[in-house]
Formats: C-alpha cells, sequence, structure tokens
C-alpha cells in the first residue's frame, strides 16, 4: 500500500510540476506589460522600465521561474498587480468561500445521486428508473447559468424563498450562510447528480449480476442483506473516482455560478485577473485550483485501492 501511495504521489507532483510550469509560461506570453498597467498609459517610459526591473519581470525567464514557484511553495504567491498587496491572503479568502458553495453541493449531491443510482438500478427497466436517468441527463446537459437564472426567478424573485445573491452579511451565523448558499449550490448539483448517479446505477447492476451476489442469495440472505453487505461496497468503487473529479470541479469550476450570484469565490478571482491582466494572482489562481484537483484525484486513488486491494496488490499499481 505504501510502495502503491509514493508512486501516486510521485505522479501527482510531476503532474502539478508540469502545470506550474504551462501557468508561468501562459502568464509570460500574454499581451501587456506589467510595469504599463500598474503605472498607467501616460507615464513616462523610465518610470516603467525601472518597476519592470524592481518586480523582476526582465530578468531570464528560468530565474523568475524559479523564484516564483519556490516562493509559491513557502506560502509568498507574489504581489498583485492590481491590489498592489499580497496574493496568498486573496487565494486564501476566495478559496475558502468556493469551499463553503462547493461543500454545500457536495453534501446534497453526493447521497442523492448515490441513493438515486442505487435505486434506479434496482427497479432497472421501470418506470422509476427511467424518471431517474432522464431527469439526471436533463439536469447534466442544462447549463449552469440556465438553471441559475430559472432558479433566481422563481425562487428568489417571485416567491423570495432564498436570497437573491450568495454572499451573506459580514458577521452572519452559520444557518444564515447556509440560507445564502443552497439556492447557487442547486445548479451544480444538477449538473453532477447525473454524472455520479449513472455510475452509482451501472456499478451496482453489474454488481447485482456478479457470481458473489447471486452466491449470497442462494445461501438464503435476505435481499437488503446482500445489497447492503455484497453489493454497494464493490458497486460503488468507481463512484468515488468520480466524486473525487467532480471534488476539483466543484472548487474551481465555479466561475458561473459565482458571477450568477455575486459570490467571490475563486472561480470569480481567477477571471477577474484575466481581465486585470494580473499576473500574479493569475497565475496563483490556476495552480492552488490544480492542486486542489490532483489531490481531489489522489485521494480517490487512495481510497479506490482501500476498498478494492486487487488495484494495488494485482497487475494495476
Amino acid at each position: 500500500m505504501a510502495r502503491y501511495v509514493l508512486k501516486r504521489l510521485g505522479l501527482s507532483l510531476i503532474t502539478l510540476w508540469l502545470l506550474s510550469v504551462l501557468v508561468f509560461y501562459a502568464g509570460q506570453v500574454l499581451p501587456g506589460d506589467p510595469g504599463r498597467f500598474i503605472l498607467g498609459p501616460f507615464a513616462a517610459h523610465s518610470a516603467v522600465v525601472a518597476l519592470d526591473r524592481q518586480l523582476g519581470v526582465d530578468r531570464p525567464l528560468l530565474t523568475q521561474y524559479w523564484s516564483w514557484i519556490s516562493g509559491f511553495g513557502r506560502g509568498k504567491m507574489g504581489t498583485s498587480y492590481e491590489f498592489q498587496a499580497p496574493v496568498a491572503p486573496f487565494i486564501g479568502k476566495a478559496a475558502l468561500q468556493s469551499l463553503k458553495l462547493a461543500l454545500v453541493a457536495f453534501v446534497i449531491v453526493v447521497p442523492l445521486s448515490i441513493a438515486g443510482g442505487v435505486i434506479a438500478a434496482l427497479k432497472a427497466g421501470g418506470i422509476v428508473d427511467r424518471v431517474i436517468s432522464i431527469g439526471g441527463l436533463s439536469g447534466t446537459s442544462m447549463p449552469e447559468f440556465v438553471s441559475g437564472i430559472i432558479l433566481l426567478e422563481i425562487f428568489a424573485v417571485a416567491f423570495k424563498i432564498f436570497p437573491v445573491t450568495a454572499t451573506s452579511p459580514p458577521g452572519s451565523s452559520l444557518l444564515t450562510q447556509l440560507d445564502h448558499l443552497i439556492l447557487p449550490a442547486i445548479p451544480l448539483v444538477l449538473v453532477l447528480f447525473g454524472y455520479i448517479a449513472r455510475m452509482a446505477r451501472a456499478g451496482t447492476i453489474e454488481a447485482l449480476d456478479s457470481d458473489y451476489a447471486r452466491t449470497a442469495t442462494l445461501k438464503g440472505l435476505r435481499r437488503s442483506v446482500v445489497i447492503r453487505r455484497h453489493v454497494l461496497r464493490n458497486s460503488l468503487l468507481p463512484t468515488i473516482t468520480v466524486i473525487a473529479t467532480q471534488t476539483g470541479y466543484l472548487i474551481g469550476g465555479l466561475l458561473v455560478v459565482e458571477k450568477l450570484f455575486n459570490y467571490q469565490g475563486i472561480g470569480l478571482l481567477v477571471y477577474s485577473a484575466v481581465t486585470a491582466k494580473d499576473f500574479p494572482m493569475l497565475e496563483a489562481g490556476v495552480l492552488s485550483l490544480g492542486i486542489v484537483y490532483t489531490f481531489a484525484t489522489l485521494a480517490a486513488d487512495i481510497a479506490y485501492s482501500l476498498l478494492n486491494p486487487r488495484i494495488r496488490l494485482g497487475g494495476v499499481e
């Protein structure tokens, strides 16, 4: 197990290193002079050159990359061109905001979609299966901005059940914050429900048709016991990977929802950094999202191997 984890961890670190190179290079090739952006279009050329030298953007690319990535590893992500302040507090605050919204969506969608997938498998071919499958497919194919606008119009504007914005007032209680986050979480739930439920359904059907499930049934075990002890443990293995990969999306793919509900998360922060040509903020934000996604996938691999020892003891290592 230790060898398997170390190998997966090594691959994850290599992936993050390649991502850091790509992110840094992309920030260098984007048009725009940092010194000119900070000082404005009418600043003297000599002042722009002096500021570029102060920022270090006139140094060789390898020197700049090493300075940036080593500083990132120590928690020093650079200074924002737009705000003239350290980047790290902005990233931390925005990531915490996105984490809150993602956690609400996660708590709703995981048990709901797994239960829906298992029920659809147990009723395979019936009306319940069709309703869950078609409903999940419809939710997955509907863009977040469409479902978000519909939900806003119905539940926030027409009936005033939920607040219009996802941002709660400073110092709000946990219940007040939750009240602001439930409506923005629903478009995410609709998108993810179909993926997870479909995987849970397929895994459950495969497990129900397996030899060990039939053997347990022939031994006289009740169907509920067979499902609980033998089917669910094996049927949910592929679902774990889907859930973990979607965790990265929940943290980093919230731009549309954050924009629609005026929520200051990391997706909106990265978008603002692109429009403002704030390269330190952009690079730190994208690499932070990459770290979340990579380690979510690593956690899924480890959980999968714990539940299925063949992954780490067999030919797949």
